[in-house]
């Protein structure tokens, strides 16, 4: 199977998306995380809100590590690219199918990550059901 310029190419504009989707949930995350500091401050101790300010911080973590393989399988969409002008088939198909890994692993990584999103809201709808 031959590789052609186009077919790395097709990524950019996936992991343009998933970058842009990566943003906002950080985004979101620092509003959130500014929110609770300040709920946190006027009540240090409410369980519910120091359990949030958890859950925030593996989310946190989890972002971190998605938008690195978001970042590892962007270099090497273009890594690819240069190697297949360079016509080195062999090294290029090769590294496609790391961006692909990588790619897939920043997908799944953000899986995790809405996991735990849910498991947070999860936990407000319970402390309001009381």
């Amino acid at each position: 199977m031959e590789l052609t310029l186009t077919t790395p190419a097709l990524l950019f504009p996936a992991i343009s998306l998933l970058f842009l989707s990566y943003t906002n949930k950080f985004l979101a995350l620092a509003s959130l995380i500014r929110t609770l500091h300040g709920d946190y401050i006027k009540d240090p101790g409410n369980q519910v809100i120091k359990k949030q300010l958890e859950n925030l911080g593996r989310r946190m973590k989890l972002i971190k590590h998605m938008q690195g393989a978001g970042i590892m399988s962007f270099i090497l969409c273009v890594v690819d690219m240069f190697l297949l002008h360079l016509g080195q088939q062999w090294w290029a198909f090769l590294i496609f199918g790391l961006c692909l890994a990588f790619f897939l692993l920043s997908l799944l990584i953000c899986l995790t990550e809405i996991k735990i999103s849910v498991d947070a809201l999860e936990l407000q709808v319970e402390e309001m059901k009381h």
